[in-house]
């Protein structure tokens, strides 16, 4: 019986709102691949991003362009050289491994080679504001383990000091999206380190980023934006102690697994995150988290409500999906 893919796109009303330097937004619309092969069914989710030019259509048009592939045979691997990477290939690569676990009645984990999973403390977002709004927001989950604090305007050094004294406790790590410049780029550094920050993402912009290699890093400086799969690793040295796999931009768990482990042998730290999307893109993220220094899994924490059997969580723990969601 020939594997059917159907291709769907779903809205998620965020709670409130999400800012970030490059702006708001108030829903997450994600992709949604989904195989059909008898009575088992895989599934994987994707969130197309504006940033590196992508739209909700295009990305469902470029699932729905392998429908025949995959009714002929087309399977996970194959699935590699047919897309780039890329939200396409993460949703339908998920999938697929979602589809291989029913098939083997066995855990996606143990299908990749890994232990049984174990709960993980993620971080909690805070969005870019003011310092006084930033400092209320992160005052109300000050109980947090970990907080990821969202930077990337004028006044930085202001919002994190604000966002300190609020959290004492809590482990920060620092956003700016590429939003800081070479001028203020050290100054935003110390005021991080000062303000006792882990680890701070992509504060330069992608391509724009020499300027990490001649100065001195008083903290972890993690690529975002600048490292996407495997053939984005050459392009760091030297420039970061870090990077954050997202399988939207890895083109799926498969790339994932596979990038984690050169990043590990190149010795560069492993954050892994997300985007604003449901728990069915989180499950399959969990696999490369049980390797990660820092995760920051929170994105269902974000919307107003999230799917039905979506991932457990309590405090600052994350567990592993139920089978039913996911793998």
């Amino acid at each position: 019986m020939a594997v059917h893919l159907t291709v769907h796109i779903e809205r998620w009303p965020i709670a409130g709102s999400f800012v970030i330097s490059r702006g708001a937004k108030t829903q997450a619309v994600v992709v949604v691949a989904e195989l059909r092969d008898g009575s088992l069914t895989g599934r994987g989710e994707c969130v197309p991003l504006a940033r590196y030019d992508q739209t909700v259509e295009g990305e469902a048009s470029r699932l729905e362009g392998l429908a025949e592939a995959v009714a002929r045979g087309m399977d996970r691997q194959a699935l590699q050289a047919a897309l780039p990477a890329g939200p396409a290939r993460n949703a339908l690569d998920c999938a697929f491994w979602d589809l291989e676990a029913k098939r083997a009645g066995k855990p996606a984990y143990a299908l990749a080679g890994l232990s049984a999973l174990r709960p993980i403390t993620t971080a909690l977002t805070i969005s870019l504001g003011t310092p006084e709004s930033m400092a209320a927001a992160v005052q109300q989950v000050a109980q947090r383990k970990l907080l990821k604090i969202k930077l990337g305007g004028d006044g930085d050094p202001a919002r994190i000091a604000a966002v300190r004294r609020s959290a004492p406790q809590s482990e920060l790590i620092v956003d700016a999206n590429e939003a800081w410049t070479e001028s203020n780029l050290e100054e935003n550094l110390r005021a991080c380190a000062q303000a006792g920050v882990t680890l701070v993402e992509q504060p330069l912009p992608a391509g724009k980023d020499h300027a990490l290699s001649s100065i001195t890093r008083p903290i972890a400086v993690c690529a975002d934006e600048s490292i996407h799969d495997r053939a984005s690793l050459a392009s760091l040295a030297g420039k970061y102690d870090a990077i954050n796999i997202k399988l939207d931009k890895s083109g799926g768990l498969t790339e994932a697994l596979a990038l984690a482990g050169e990043a590990e042998r190149a010795r560069l730290a492993i954050m892994v995150g997300c985007m604003v999307s449901t728990s069915l893109a989180m499950a399959p993220a969990m696999l490369v988290a049980q390797r990660a220094r820092v995760v920051d899994l929170d994105g269902p924490l974000l919307l107003a409500k999230d799917r039905h059997d979506g991932l457990h969580y309590e405090g600052s723990e994350v567990y592993p999906a139920n089978p039913k969601l996911w793998g």
